[in-house]
């Protein structure tokens, strides 16, 4: 079987102390999937931008995980004609 590649982008951006990532992923023959996480400043906490990425991105790819399963639940009930749970 030939290798497969899929790699995610994250795009992080800044505003009025909140953090914002995007986690993209584009399977080949289907749709996209985009993940968003936050994350936002405490007023009481010293800011550190490094620690608002880490943890929007963190929670991006949460979601993106969560979109996945997901679609492969539909696509396994799709092609048996039944239920599937998948837990992650």
């Amino acid at each position: 079987m030939a290798e497969k590649r899929w790699s995610v982008g994250i795009v992080i951006d800044e505003h009025e102390g909140k953090t914002r990532a995007t986690a993209q992923l584009q399977p080949e023959g289907r749709e996209a999937f985009a993940g968003v996480g936050l994350a936002r400043l405490n007023p009481t906490d010293a800011d550190v931008p490094l620690i608002g990425d880490e943890l929007a991105a963190a929670r991006a790819l949460a979601d993106l995980a969560h979109q996945l399963i997901e679609a492969t639940a539909a696509d396994i009930e799709a092609s048996t004609h039944n239920s599937a749970r998948l837990e992650g």
